[in-house]
């Protein structure tokens, strides 16, 4: 292998086009603005695509957050695997956790649901507080 010589090294060209007469202006603490079209590209973008539960953006959102916290609740119980870790793992106290979030979401909310989510959020419960005592009896009793 030849040895290069020391003095040839790493050459850096700003070949950026700036104009001279307009002196740099900012400082590396500060975020570069946003050109102008950003936000007409941010209000180009269309609507995400109407769910078929509910019918409504709120609708959607609602039964997605009580299926997120079931699914996550869930996780915690040991009923399916930790995403990223292929082995379920249960954890009684975040489970109850969860539950206890989405009573009390149920709670808050009370009046300002749809049928539909009065019955998503009703039989999610219901099941996830089944498993819970499952969970728990089997976690003190495991041979029975």
């Amino acid at each position: 292998m030849a040895q290069s010589d020391p003095e040839e090294g790493f050459k850096v060209t700003d070949r950026r086009r700036r104009d001279d007469s307009t002196p740099m202006t900012g400082s590396m603490s500060e975020p570069p603005k946003a050109p102008p079209r950003a936000e007409a590209r941010e209000a180009a973008r269309p609507a995400p695509p109407e769910s078929s539960i509910g019918g409504g953006p709120q609708d959607r959102n609602l039964i997605g957050l009580f299926m997120m916290l079931g699914s996550s609740a869930l996780i915690a119980l040991g009923e399916a695997p930790e995403p990223g870790l292929g082995q379920a793992q249960p954890n009684p106290q975040e489970a109850a956790a969860l539950v206890d979030l989405l009573v009390l979401l149920r709670e808050k909310t009370e009046g300002n649901r749809t049928p539909e989510e009065n019955e998503v959020l009703g039989d999610l419960i219901y099941d996830l507080q089944l498993r819970y005592i499952n969970l728990t009896r089997h976690l003190a009793n495991p041979r029975g």
